[in-house]
């Protein structure tokens, strides 16, 4: 079979309609993965799908290639990825979501999960390699069966969560498939909710779901700035991430989401390990040994920190991008309903929300930057960079993911993309002089393997 190399990513597989994925890359999928499934004793896997346009045909070629594996599938339709994680975890322990994630609306992919793990890296390439020689097993006996998961998800969350008084929020769901249950959700906890945007549709009229680019959070702070709500949440196409709005339009990012997180979950699992990615703030850390915890610092990636964690047995982790991962008191997976849910189960013991949120250190940062290179470059400028870094004391190095620099009043990242062929760079400063004067050393370095680099805002 011809298939189109790049779309098996480091973390999930993912690319343009019809071109690089089609359904019959999907029932290819489905019968490798169907073939994987079995092999590891696993004889039912869930499948859910996004709100894109492309979900339904997609889906049913992926569910009919398990089907021709001689998997039970259970079909739970509609559905944000955390979702899907659930049924993976309450109803077996596989399952494949059918989701473009935060990419643009031509876009559509699968995330993961086989026998409890979500995969990445060699175990994609895998599937890859038996979807190209198509020496999978076909055996009979598969079939299809359509369960509902909502009801024992939402049941799930308000069972745990306990708000101490009643909040206001506005919520918005980009017309992401978060807008079919996230507001509901809210409203059982026990918020007063103002939808914005929550008709699932996958041209995403109104802008794109993605709360981690600001130009997309702008009607949330309108909605904030005019009424009389708290807080904004906005969640990502599907449902994985959270952004989090002040009532005066400052966006809380993950990275201070994780000091308040940290500090509640620590009560309950005192010295647990709480592990985060390189490009969080340097606040966090302090603030994680302050609450009774130990910081752990480690490679971007959601199924990265995911097995980390698992291996490590933290109740808690997190990514700047917007992936938080509860062990504590749920089942280990990123879940932008279940986060906000935390997080506002946290604000409601407090009488002024706002002023929690505003109390939690902060910093002087860039936004995270990209510089485009060809395929294969980042890697190997990476490289270099480390060779080349020589920075003298107090400056420390840290190579676990690309080069971070940390000095006593700030650090600097750069690290080459998992999923697209861009570095990654993301400054910080304890105040403005600092920022200013970490960029400059770490851009004159890389102006070193990569005269001329200019960066430009991420997409994420």
């Amino acid at each position: 079979m011809q298939l189109t190399a790049s779309i098996f990513k480091a973390y999930d597989i993912r690319g343009i309609v019809p071109g690089a994925i089609n359904a019959s890359v999907a029932q290819a999928l489905g019968r490798a993965f169907g073939t994987l499934a079995l092999r590891e004793g696993q004889k039912a896997v869930a499948v859910g799908r996004d709100g894109r346009l492309s979900g339904p045909e997609l889906s049913a070629a992926l569910m009919r290639g398990l089907a021709d594996a001689g998997v039970e599938v259970i079909d739970i339709g509609l559905a944000t990825t955390p979702m899907l994680y659930f049924a993976a975890n309450t109803l077996c322990a596989s399952g494949i979501q059918v989701t473009g994630s935060h990419n643009p609306k031509d876009y559509n992919g699968f995330k993961m999960v086989l026998a409890g793990r979500a995969i990445y890296g060699d175990e994609i390439q895998a599937l890859r390699r038996m979807m190209e020689a198509e020496n999978w097993e076909l055996r009979a006996g598969g079939q299809v069966r359509r369960v509902d998961v909502l009801a024992a998800y939402q049941a799930r969350i308000v069972g745990d969560i306990q708000l101490a008084r009643p909040l206001k929020i506005v919520v918005d769901c980009g017309n992401g498939i978060a807008g079919a249950s996230a507001p509901g959700i809210l409203r059982a906890i026990g918020c007063e909710v103002t939808e914005l945007f929550s008709e699932v549709d996958g041209n995403f009229p109104n802008h794109h779901p993605d709360p981690s680019k600001p130009e997309n959070l702008r009607d949330l702070m309108a909605a904030l700035k005019s009424g009389d709500a708290e807080l904004g949440l906005a969640f990502d196409g599907d449902g994985d991430r959270l952004g989090i709005v002040t009532k005066e339009g400052n966006t809380i990012y993950p990275d201070r989401q994780m000091m308040l997180f940290a500090r509640d979950v620590l009560q309950r699992v005192p010295g647990g390990t709480i592990l985060f990615d390189v490009k969080c703030s340097q606040q966090l850390a302090p603030a994680i040994v302050a609450a009774g915890g130990v910081p752990m610092m480690f490679k971007t990636g959601h199924s990265l920190i995911k097995a980390k964690m698992k291996e490590i047995n933290s109740p808690l982790g997190g990514e700047m991008s917007g992936h938080i991962f509860f062990k504590e008191r749920w089942y280990g997976f990123d879940d932008g309903t279940y986060a906000g849910c935390r997080l506002l189960e946290i604000l409601s013991q407090s009488p002024d929300a706002n002023a929690v949120l505003n109390a939690l250190p902060s910093s002087f940062s860039t936004p995270e930057l990209n510089v485009k290179c060809v395929e294969g470059q980042p890697q190997a400028l990476v490289t270099q960079l480390v060779s080349r870094a020589d920075f003298d004391a107090p400056a420390t190095r840290n190579t676990i993911d690309g080069l971070r620099v940390d000095w006593p009043d700030g650090f600097g990242l750069i690290r080459a993309s998992n999923t697209t062929p861009v570095l990654v760079l993301r400054f910080e400063g304890h105040t403005p002089g600092a920022l200013a004067r970490i960029q400059t050393d770490m851009m004159a370095l890389l102006h070193q393997v990569l005269p001329g680099a200019v960066t430009d805002e991420a997409a994420h």
